[in-house]
Order: C-alpha cells, then structure tokens, then sequence
C-alpha cells in the first residue's frame, strides 16, 4: 500500500479493519463478558475483549501500514515515520458492553500529527456499533455517513431548544463537579441524553439525533474517529481548559458558541477558576 493514501482510502482501510473487529468484539459479547483488570477507579473496567479487539486492531494496521504510529486505550503508543497517527478505542463504551447495552463502538481514527486534539489534523475517522452493524465513517473534505447515507448536523434555532449528550468520568470527584456543572445547564437546554460512549455521542451530532455532546475529561482515543463524523457532517469542536483539565463540545454551529459560553461559565464557577 503507497505510502500517501487519500482521506476516502484511509477511510476504507480503517472501516475494514474496524468491521472485523466489530465481528470479534460482537462475538465475544455473546460468549460472556468477564472484567480483566480496573483503571482509574473501581467502575473504570477493563475486559478482556478490549484487550483482544485493540490487539486485532493494532496488528491489522501494521500489516497494512508498519511505518504508522499507533496511539491506543489499552496498548498505549507506538512510534512511527509517516507522520500519520492511528487513535484507537477497540470498544467504547466497555461498561455499555459489560452489561449487555447495544450502545457501544469500535473507534478508528487517522489523524496527522500527534495524538493530541488541539494538534492534529484529521484524516479519516470510522466508527462501527457492532450490536447493530451501524457504520459511520468520515474523511477529511468528503463527508460524513451513516451506512453510506449522507449526514448532515441539526439546525436548533436556540439555546433552549437544544438537545445535548453529555458523560461522566470514572472517578468519584469528578462525576460530582460534572452533575454540578449539569445542574446549572438543564434548565438552559431543551433535554440532556447520556449514552454512555464518546464515539457513538459524537456521531450522534453528525446525525442530528442530538445537537451537541460536550464533557470534561474524554481521551483522545474516546473521541477520535466520533469527532471526525461529527466535522464532516458539519459540527463544529470548542476545547478549552477546565480545573487542569480539557472540555470539549462538538455541536451544531447555530448554538456552539453560546453554549460553549454557558459550558465554561458553569465550570468556573463550580471548579473556583
């Protein structure tokens, strides 16, 4: 394979590795789930099947493209010479997955630059619900779709009649500054959802399904390839700092700003900025 893809061969390279490892990740969730280990808190878990997904995952992009860097949830970094960065997240939404909750994804975003969202330029971003077989997937100037379907975000005309996905970390301090932070914004917004994975909340704004997903504290690998539908299909991303910690907000353009506004004001006031 040429050493310079397009953005619409990068994406096929990495919705097909993406499908395969939504194949093993749906198959092993029929086989029974166990947790492999736990991270930054008790409810932060890890099973087995992310462990194996990411290794698929990671194995399939090296054989395709072995001078790539490799940036992963649970296998970490891998150097590379190209300049193009994979960022991966085998399956997110793993508690969604625990429990038997279809709301979970395989995310395979490619991205120039290092693995840092306020850097990187994105090349392709795919994302496969594998309890659904829903695919979504982007490339950097060709669109965004949903099973092939083009996507476009909503068009809320105000702040209050704007629906918004939010999520919550793993650690206890934080859920409770997060659920603060939210209780100042409920009244503001038309409704709050929460899915449960960055990936499929972000491609939820490219849809229109919701009009903004935003929380404090996601990881690159969390919303990599999501935030490359959500672009595509004409969001638009605000980050900014919160209590040493970024915020980020993919949303419809008619309400991005005003929101984000709203967003940096609550958490000032709930973190003492």
């Amino acid at each position: 394979m040429p050493s310079d893809l397009t953005a619409v061969q990068f994406a096929d390279l990495a919705e097909s590795i993406a499908r395969e490892a939504a194949e093993l990740a749906a198959r092993r969730r029929v086989e029974g789930v166990e947790v492999a280990d736990r991270k930054s808190s008790i409810v932060d878990v890890v099973t087995a099947a992310d462990r194996e997904v990411e290794s698929l995952i990671r194995a399939r992009i090296a054989e395709a493209r072995p001078d790539d860097a490799f940036f992963g949830e649970e296998s970490g970094t891998g150097s590379g010479t190209t300049g193009i960065t994979w960022v991966v997240d085998p399956i997110d939404g793993t508690v969604n997955y625990l429990y038997g909750s279809a709301e979970y994804g395989v995310s395979i975003g490619v991205v120039r630059g290092p693995a840092d969202p306020t850097s990187w330029e994105p090349i392709a971003g795919v994302v496969v619900a594998p309890a659904t077989g829903v695919v979504f997937r982007a490339g950097a100037g060709e669109g965004a779709t949903r099973d092939g379907a083009p996507l476009h975000v909503g068009s809320p005309t105000s702040l209050a009649e704007t629906l918004v996905a939010t999520g919550f970390g793993y650690t206890a301090e934080r859920r409770q500054q997060q659920v603060a932070v939210l209780a100042g914004l409920v009244g503001e917004v038309r409704d709050i959802r929460r899915g449960g994975a960055a990936s499929l909340d972000c491609c939820a704004v490219g849809v229109g399904t919701v009009d903004a997903y935003y929380e404090r504290g996601i990881n690159p690998w969390d919303m990599a390839a999501g935030s490359i539908v959500a672009r595509e299909a004409g969001a638009v991303t605000r980050i900014w700092e919160a209590g040493g910690t970024r915020s980020f907000l993919f949303a419809a353009p008619a309400v991005a700003d005003e929101l984000a506004g709203l967003l940096q004001r609550l958490e000032d006031s709930v973190l003492g900025a």
